[in-house]
C-alpha cells in the first residue's frame, strides 16, 4: 500500500491541504476535486485549538468512509505521536508535518503509512530522508522561489521534494521543472469562500486547470 501511494503522489503530483473545512463541507469538497482531477487530499490538525483535534480526525474518517476507493487522504501539521495515533484510527494514508521530528516520521513508516515532514535547509531535508521520509516538504517554497529547490535539487537529487506554500496554477509548472517531485497547494486552491457559498464548481474548474499545468 505504501508504494502504491508514493507511485499516485509521482503520477498525480498534486496534494490537496485542507484547513478548517470539516464534516460535510470537507466530504462536498473532496468530491469537487476528484471531479477536477486530484486524488489527494490533506486535512490539517489545529494546532491552536485543542478541542479540534477529534474534529479533524472525525472528518478523515468520513472522509475514508465515502471515498476511500476513489482518492488518498492524509492528516497534516502532525506534531506529535498523539496526532499520529489520531490520523492513523482515521485511516489516514499519509502523515504531513511542519517539522523534522524524528519519532513522528520514524513511527509513521512503522505503521505502512507515507511520510511526508517539512524541511527548509539541506540539513533538514537529509536528515528527514535519513530518518525515513518518502517525500520532504520543502516549506515556505512561496518565500524560496523555485530556483531554491533547483539548486538544492543538485547535490540532493536523491530525495524526493514535494514544493508547498506558495504554489499556485500559474506557478506550479516551475517548481516541478526545477525538480520537486510534486506539490502541496492550500489556500490557492482550496477556497473556504467558494466552500461557504457552495461554488463547487469553481473548485473543480480550478484543480482542472492545477492538473493541466502540472501535467504538461
Amino acid at each position: 500500500m505504501r508504494e502504491a501511494i508514493i507511485q499516485k503522489v509521482l503520477d498525480k503530483k498534486i496534494v490537496a491541504i485542507v484547513r478548517g473545512v470539516y464534516g460535510e463541507d470537507c466530504l462536498n469538497l473532496a468530491k469537487a476535486l476528484y471531479a477536477g482531477g486530484i486524488e489527494m487530499m490533506e486535512v490539517t490538525f489545529d494546532q491552536s485549538k485543542p478541542e479540534s483535534l477529534d474534529r479533524t480526525s472525525n472528518t478523515v474518517k468520513l472522509l475514508v468512509e465515502n471515498l476511500g476507493d476513489k482518492m488518498i487522504f492524509g492528516a497534516g501539521t502532525v506534531t506529535s505521536l498523539e496526532m499520529l495515533e489520531l490520523a492513523k484510527n482515521a485511516g489516514a494514508q499519509f502523515i504531513v508535518s511542519p517539522d523534522t521530528n524524528e519519532e513522528v516520521i520514524r513511527q509513521t513508516v512503522a505503521y505502512g503509512m507515507v511520510s511526508m515532514p517539512g524541511a527548509m535547509t539541506p540539513t533538514e531535508i537529509l536528515t528527514a530522508h535519513r530518518y525515513g521520509a518518502d517525500f520532504v516538504k520543502v516549506f515556505p517554497t512561496s518565500n524560496l522561489g523555485a530556483s531554491y529547490i533547483k539548486a538544492v535539487r543538485g547535490p540532493i537529487n536523491h530525495v524526493r521534494m514535494l514544493a508547498v506554500g506558495g504554489v499556485n496554477e500559474k506557478n506550479v509548472g516551475e517548481f516541478l521543472a526545477a525538480g520537486a517531485c510534486g506539490a502541496g497547494v492550500g489556500g490557492n486552491l482550496v477556497n473556504k469562500n467558494w466552500i461557504a457559498n457552495g461554488e463547487f464548481d469553481k473548485i473543480t474548474a480550478l484543480a482542472e486547470e492545477f492538473m493541466a499545468n502540472a501535467n504538461k
